[in-house]
């Protein structure tokens, strides 16, 4: 189990805190601090910055991933635009969701609705080497669809 502070932001009070859904849910539900009486409308083929009205402190070796709801993707066409972004452990500033609506209709994102999950994993420390030469693979540097489409 990993311990992970949050401090709630003022525009975050009465949120309920980030949580797992279910006993084996991988994700933490993050909702929108937008204020109650002005709900924030994402247009089609536009984006914006949802706040999430939270700050975290994650354990140093590990990071926070913020990925899309696949219910608001398969109903909505609505997803996280960077995704998954990125919470470094050593971040202090407000959660925030890049949403992006790729469906026909515009958006509405209400206060206190669930716009992403968080999945905290761990992180390695990485040490790049320099070197002139790699070792061969039997793919080589073939990428982009190189081994093929269908099985």
């Amino acid at each position: 189990m990993v311990e992970v502070q949050f401090k709630v932001l003022p525009h975050g009070e009465g949120l309920e805190a980030p949580q797992q859904a279910t006993s084996g849910a991988a994700g933490l539900d993050l909702r929108a601090a937008v204020p109650e009486n002005e709900p924030m409308i994402i247009e089609p083929g536009e984006f914006n910055m949802v706040p999430a009205g939270l700050s975290i402190a994650l354990p140093d070796g590990y990071e926070a991933q913020v990925r899309p709801r696949s219910g608001l993707a398969a109903k909505f066409g609505v997803t996280v635009l960077n995704s998954p972004g990125t919470v470094d452990a050593d971040y202090r500033g407000e959660l925030k969701v890049i949403l992006i609506n790729h469906g026909k209709a515009p958006f509405t994102i209400n206060r206190g609705d669930r716009i992403a999950q968080m999945v905290i994993a761990p992180v390695e420390k990485v040490v790049m080497i320099k070197t002139e030469s790699l070792s061969s693979t039997d793919r080589g540097a073939g990428g982009f669809g190189s081994t093929g489409v269908s099985s």
